[in-house]
């Protein structure tokens, strides 16, 4: 539902909402210019003061304004001609003309109206209410997203559209709720909406019938500093009856132009206060500093919509239809899940759709939502989770640990685990397995006990369906059909082989650089953008499934590089090794934010070996500004199984790559890039104390063995790889 809310007034209202918050950015520069052109008042300098300083240089001086800026305006009849003039205060003399900026009254119209009049006020005020439902939908997903509101702040991931998103919500939304909270007070008041407030003192019913009472000697006057004037109306000439009008922060009063008296006075009401804070507030007229800076997050609408049109898109590719699918009130079946790259949401409509025509009321939505409050009619919930990184929850169940964990389970309502991942990998499913455990520790009734889904089977979905289907004394036959990704097709332009002997054991591979659409390099999508340690999905031929490998390049480089090394049955890497210069593979680009080597300038420590050098150096090519790098590599055989061996001094004298230290494990006297770490432990312990950031890349095993190495290294000084991890300074990439 908060989905809905947000997406829908801002696709519909993006082009309102941008007019909106672009000219009222550039209207928030007009108060800071006229605070800083305006001549200001002295300290202390009273009205009494300052109306004698213009009386004297304009005699027939009818009304002295102050404008919230601090700019005085005086206005007076000179032989019967008007004039007007910006005043100087220290001297009462005009010093610049008082006509209207008319770039300020242009934008001033079109921001309120867009020249349209009272139709153009309900359109613009249909456009502030869209912001603020926006903003106000907009900051419960990033506490969403962010997994709870004391993690306004936290680090983000994911593709770049969506982090730039959220990125400039985080800050922005504060300023855009109330500068959409204030437009609709005011188009209430324009419209008569809301009470007046105002109270006016009382006509005096007696004055002294004299004029002439000097300025600089009126009691009142003297009382007031110009900090406080907003308006000071002189008596109309030679009429004995009329009085001086004074407006000021506190409230408006009358003078007797013969005495000098005040006889009637009226201090502003609480409603006239919270009025005019409110005008303050969205305008910026009296805090120029305030408006700039509401101006500035203003500014952040148009990059949202755009970011946020992208992500809406981007949705849409990712997840497919599901047709028939029940608001989550009304079903019986509640499907959540959790999805990084957006395969399993495939299975999610599989599923969907086979339990919808057994009879099912079903609902489908992200983890993220999972609110046991709304499923009034729900039996079950299913939860299909797969696992990002080293164990980590994918973006569409960001939070959801926390929020099971705060909610009461719900008697009537069972639970299942579904996990998806890659055998492979270490924490295979380890985010389902903590689900399942949260579920459990909660008291959450099982429907089924967890079960996993190795590399996107469908064979091990449709076994895992026909048990569902016995615990719901159903037939239930799931036929899944894993959808293609979009491919585009790499054209190999050079190899260097490696391995025993030479003979094409391994190789890096160079492919020529696809080119981009102007769609793909607005939207980042393809080829378009991407970094040293993305991956490429490569589809090889008789198989269905995708294989991944990390990048050595990235677009910057201006080629697709990539290392694999033939495994023996290997169909991809096989498949990767036959190719000759010419020839073309299909393939698509997957983001891999978690291991990208990033821009600042802490010292890195590169760990890798065999074809995991590809990322590390791609890193290191990437090094322009020579930030302290230091690589570990790993490698069989010096001779033939040095990767890259012939950059390497040339990224030294660059200053790319700070050191280098190898590790030949098939020689006479077997040295791994563990054994390579402990032996450099000194340096190492001391990189790290100073902040330094680890990178792996590898087999598992290697992994491991440098997970222990730099546990007894750093050992001694309170350190371990744990907490290196939990502070994002120890990042994986293992096969």
């Amino acid at each position: 539902m908060i989905r809905i809310l947000h997406r829908w007034p801002g696709l519909l209202a993006l082009a309102l909402v941008t007019i909106l918050s672009l000219s009222g950015a550039a209207l928030s520069v007009f108060p800071a210019v006229e605070r800083i052109t305006a001549p200001q008042v002295e300290t202390g300098l009273t009205v009494a003061t300052l109306a004698d300083r213009i009386q004297v240089v304009y005699p027939g001086v009818e009304q002295i304004r102050r404008s919230p800026s601090g700019r005085i305006t005086a206005y007076w009849f000179d032989q019967g001609a008007p004039g007007a003039a910006v005043i100087d205060p220290a001297t009462g003399a005009g010093v610049a003309s008082a006509d209207p900026n008319q770039a300020l009254r242009w934008l001033t119209n079109f921001h309120r109206s867009l020249f349209l009049g009272d139709g153009g006020r309900i359109a613009m005020a249909a456009g502030a209410a869209a912001m603020l439902v926006l903003s106000l939908s907009g900051a419960m997903l990033v506490a969403r997203r962010a997994g709870g509101w004391r993690h306004w702040f936290a680090s983000l991931r994911g593709p770049f559209a969506g982090r730039l998103h959220v990125e400039i919500a985080r800050i922005a939304v504060i300023g855009l709720v109330l500068s959409s909270t204030t437009a609709l007070w005011m188009t209430a008041s324009t419209f008569d909406l809301l009470p007046d407030g105002s109270v006016l003192p009382a006509d005096p019913t007696e004055v002294s019938g004299e004029i002439g009472f000097a300025l600089d000697q009126m009691a009142t006057l003297l009382q007031a500093p110009v900090a406080e004037l907003r308006e000071l109306s002189f008596p109309y000439p030679g009429d004995a009856t009329d009085v001086f009008t004074l407006k000021t922060d506190r409230g408006t009063g009358y003078l007797d132009q013969g005495t000098g008296a005040l006889v009637a006075w009226a201090d502003l009401t609480g409603w006239e206060r919270v009025s005019e804070t409110i005008y303050m507030l969205h305008t910026g007229q009296g805090a120029a500093t305030l408006g700039l800076v509401l101006g500035m997050m203003a500014l952040g609408v148009p990059a949202m919509g755009v970011t946020g049109v992208l992500i809406w898109l981007a949705g849409r590719r990712g997840r497919p239809r599901i047709r028939g699918n029940q608001p989550a009130g009304r079903a019986e079946t509640i499907i959540l899940v959790g999805s990084e790259g957006g395969s399993t949401w495939g299975f999610a409509a599989t599923l969907h759709a086979a339990l919808t025509a057994a009879g099912q009321g079903v609902h489908v939505g992200p983890m993220s939502g999972f609110a046991p409050e709304r499923y009034a009619r729900a039996e079950r919930i299913i939860l299909l989770a797969a696992t990002y990184g080293d164990g980590a929850a994918p973006s569409s169940a960001k939070g959801f640990l926390d929020r099971l964990n705060a909610s009461a389970p719900v008697p009537d309502i069972q639970m299942a685990v579904l996990g998806f991942g890659d055998r492979s990998f270490p924490a295979y499913c380890a985010f389902a397995n903590a689900v399942a455990a949260a579920a459990q520790a909660k008291g959450w009734a099982e429907l089924m006990p967890l079960d996993t889904i190795d590399r996107q089977s469908p064979q091990d979905f449709a076994r895992w369906g026909r048990a569902l289907g016995e615990a719901l004394s159903i037939s239930l036959e799931l036929f899944h059909q894993p959808v293609s990704p979009r491919t585009e097709t790499l054209t190999l332009v050079s190899r260097r082989n490696y391995g025993a002997e030479m003979q094409a054991g391994a190789a890096i591979l160079r492919f020529a650089l696809p080119r981009a659409t102007p769609w793909q390099r607005l939207t980042g999508t393809g080829f378009a953008r991407f970094q040293a340690g993305d991956l490429i999905g490569v589809l090889p031929q008789g198989s269905p499934v995708p294989r991944l490998y990390s990048l050595a390049s990235g677009r910057r480089d201006g080629f697709v590089e990539i290392v694999v090394r033939k495994h023996p049955g290997g169909l991809a890497s096989g498949q990767l090794t036959a190719l000759e210069p010419g020839d073309t593979v299909r393939a698509f680009l997957r983001r891999n934010p978690g291991f990208h080597a990033g821009r600042g300038r802490t010292p890195l420590i590169l760990i890798g070996a065999g074809t995991g050098i590809g990322p590390l150096a791609g890193f290191i090519r990437g090094n322009a500004r020579h930030r302290p790098v230091h690589l570990f590599f790993g490698m069989r055989h010096a001779d033939s199984d040095f990767f890259y061996g012939e950059e390497m001094a040339g990224w030294q004298a660059e200053g790319r790559l700070t050191r280098l230290v190898t590790a030949v494990s098939r020689g006479t006297l077997p040295h791994y890039v563990q054994d390579a770490l402990r032996g450099e432990a000194t340096e190492v312990a001391r990189l790290l104390r100073n902040g330094a950031r680890v990178m792996v890349c590898g087999g598992r095993d290697m992994a491991m063995g440098v997970t222990d190495a730099l546990a007894e290294i750093l050992s001694p000084f309170g350190l371990t790889p744990a907490v290196l991890k939990a502070e994002g300074r120890y990042v994986e990439d293992v096969y």
